[in-house]
């Protein structure tokens, strides 16, 4: 019999040798161990370096009287109160400033975006000079400028600027009519205006498909304003006034003061990210191809139509993943606000430690606050980038 000779191309694809399968799993078993190991070791050095020099452990210090007073904070504090007390009044001055933040550079970002690509070479030259030299400041240098031109420049209280009929610019800061009551009014503000912007988020499109049309958008903020009203007015047991700031002594009494820390801080913040923004706007908006503007045009609708109708939604897609991360970098980089003396977080769990000698369970509360923060941030902007996604069918 003749021998036939099969070529390769006639096999087939070479298989790939096949290893034990025990191999992998194997190797994923020793770096689990080598980690452990590692993490036994630093946790087994630390505690040992501890225990020769006398410092205890554990979180029991947060009950013990703080001693010290906090200059800004949404809740009543006292130096009776304990150092737990404290650290949750530096969380939530840290939320306030994260909050508005986010809306404020937003809403700037947005439209500097949107002047960027505008056809007025003045405008869009405009936006390029201030994004570039924004952009390329520190953050560090924004706040110590914005902090020393509020404290520095700015005349006294009794000499303060009145540029709106009850608002006095000072180097105290900005005082403004606000209402009072007996409870923390912002921390109930913060709370409903964040429930009734996921709750219409949720039920806008529902309710279209409901309705069979989209919901009128002019009515929502009205809504929601009217709500948040009433239930101030609840909260404060029918005793909420609306207070206009007055020159008592040396400082305004009445209405809400932004302190110049916090003014800094805010100002700073608001206007370096906002430039990142910009761009991740621009990018958004020109990442939509010519032809759905062309389209937009030909069935007659406006340049301003045609941006809000038809470039921006779909512009979303793109704008989201890395408007997420300028969100985030926002909320860490208020960290800074110890450079200028605002009560975040980090400025009280620094003088907790000092005084306490807890550095590692210090470290470990600015860790885990602004890891749970960071983490809700990511979850929300997930689920509204999943919620706009495009689904093929």
């Amino acid at each position: 019999m003749k021998s036939r000779t099969v070529s390769n191309s006639q096999r087939g694809p070479a298989r790939p040798a096949a290893g034990p399968r025990w191999r992998p799993i194997l190797y994923q078993a020793l770096l689990l161990g080598a980690v452990g190991l590692l993490a036994w070791f630093l946790v087994a050095n630390t505690l040992a370096n501890l225990q020769a020099r006398n410092i205890s452990t554990g979180f029991g210090f947060l009950r013990d009287e703080a001693g010290f007073a906090i200059g800004e904070s949404m809740l009543a504090f006292s130096p009776t109160d304990s150092y737990g007390r404290a650290l949750l009044i530096g969380v939530l001055n840290t939320l306030r400033v994260a909050a508005i933040g986010i809306v404020a550079a937003t809403l700037l970002g947005v439209l500097l975006g949107i002047a960027r690509l505008s056809r007025n070479w003045l405008v869009s030259g405009a936006a390029g000079a201030y994004i570039e030299a924004m952009r390329n400041i520190p953050l560090l240098l924004h706040l110590f400028f914005w902090y020393a031109l509020i404290t520095e420049t700015m005349p006294g209280p009794r000499q303060a600027l009145n540029p709106l009929p009850g608002v006095h610019l000072s180097n105290r800061g900005l005082a403004v009519p606000w209402f009072e009551g007996g409870v923390p009014l912002l921390a109930w503000l913060a709370f409903l205006a964040l429930a009734a912007c996921i709750a219409y988020l949720c039920c806008s499109e529902r309710g279209a498909r409901w309705r069979g049309r989209r919901p009128l958008l002019a009515w929502a903020p009205a809504l929601a304003l009217l709500v948040l009203l009433l239930a101030a007015w609840f909260a404060g047991h029918g005793e909420l006034h609306w207070q206009v700031p007055r020159l008592k002594g040396f400082n305004f009494q009445g209405g809400a003061t932004l302190s110049p820390e916090f003014a800094a801080l805010l100002i700073g913040l608001v206007l370096y990210t906002s430039a990142f923004v910009a761009e991740v706007v621009r990018s958004g908006i020109q990442a939509i191809g010519r032809g759905q503007r062309d389209a937009a045009r030909a069935l007659g609708l406006a340049p301003s139509q045609v941006l809000r109708l038809v470039v921006l939604p779909q512009a979303l897609r793109v704008i989201v993943p890395p408007m997420t991360s300028q969100y985030l970098n926002l909320t860490k980089n208020s960290s800074l606000a110890v450079a200028i003396g605002y009560p975040d977080i980090v400025s009280i769990a620094n003088t907790t430690l000092n005084q306490t000698g807890q550095a590692i369970e210090g470290v470990l509360i600015i860790m885990a606050a602004y890891l749970t923060v960071s983490l809700s941030i990511s979850v929300l902007m997930n689920w509204y980038n999943r919620r706009i996604a495009l689904v093929e069918r």
